[in-house]
């Protein structure tokens, strides 16, 4: 049976990575992102479908919602994964006013990015359906200052209450929280050999991860395998939470 597969953040690194293995296994799915050119490149890349929306924004959410009641009337699989640090490159905050736009656009980078679509598609997901968040080592062990981290921590509580809220419908709610991952753009060229190194000795694998780690991840939580699966935070880190 085909699946429709959704995943936010679908242009690149991790989101790319979860697209092309759904795809690849024979599943109809839809990339979302805020950048039409490389939503459509990674989308004709891994034979996926391009829709173009801003989920930090309650329009474009229902956008979202619109065109998938449209389209294939029902969501198999949600994967929320758009979002990013807002800090990276930014230097030292400056005072109040700083800090707020700092934070404020860290929420909805992180947070209504995942909660805004998850709301919309409430009534579209059909039953037995997975909802993905792909959450970050930093809601555990802080990014090293600033709002990243909390963030992040802030769809915990989210997905526990969801689903509880869910699971009598058969819907399971988790999610992948991953640690340092190479081939992406989420440091921007702002992380250089060094500090990579330093992250990388703090596995007890001896690496960096790879989008495809987390993809893997992904890809067996919205599986049978992992029917009885929910409410979960699923660590995909090499051991570095621990640290060393």
């Amino acid at each position: 049976m085909t699946r429709t597969i959704v995943v936010s953040g679908g242009g690149t690194g991790i989101g790319k990575a979860v697209a092309a293995r759904f795809a690849s296994a024979g599943d109809r799915v839809v990339v979302v992102g805020r950048r039409p050119d490389v939503l459509g490149r990674a989308a004709e890349e891994v034979g996926a479908t391009a829709l173009p929306a801003d989920l930090s924004d309650p329009a474009g959410a229902e956008r979202l919602r619109a065109e998938l009641a449209d389209r294939f009337g029902s969501v198999d699989v949600l994967v929320n994964n758009a979002g990013g640090n807002v800090e990276i490159g930014d230097g030292a905050a400056d005072g109040p006013e700083d800090t707020a736009r700092r934070w404020t656009g860290n929420f909805r980078a992180n947070v209504l990015t995942s909660v805004l679509p998850t709301e919309a598609l409430r009534e579209l997901f059909a039953p037995s359906a997975r909802i993905v968040f792909v959450s970050s080592i930093a809601a555990y062990r802080g990014s090293g200052g600033g709002s990243y981290g909390p963030m992040k921590a802030a769809l915990h509580p989210y997905i526990y209450d969801l689903a509880a809220d869910l699971g009598p419908r058969g819907i399971t709610v988790n999610a992948v929280a991953p640690g340092l991952i190479d081939d992406t753009e989420f440091f921007g060229g702002a992380l250089d050999g060094t500090r990579h190194a330093e992250l990388v000795a703090q596995t007890s694998t001896g690496r960096a991860g790879t989008p495809d780690d987390v993809a893997a991840t992904v890809h067996w939580l919205a599986s049978p395998g992992a029917r009885h699966v929910t409410a979960q935070i699923v660590q995909v880190n090499g051991g570095a939470e621990n640290g060393r």
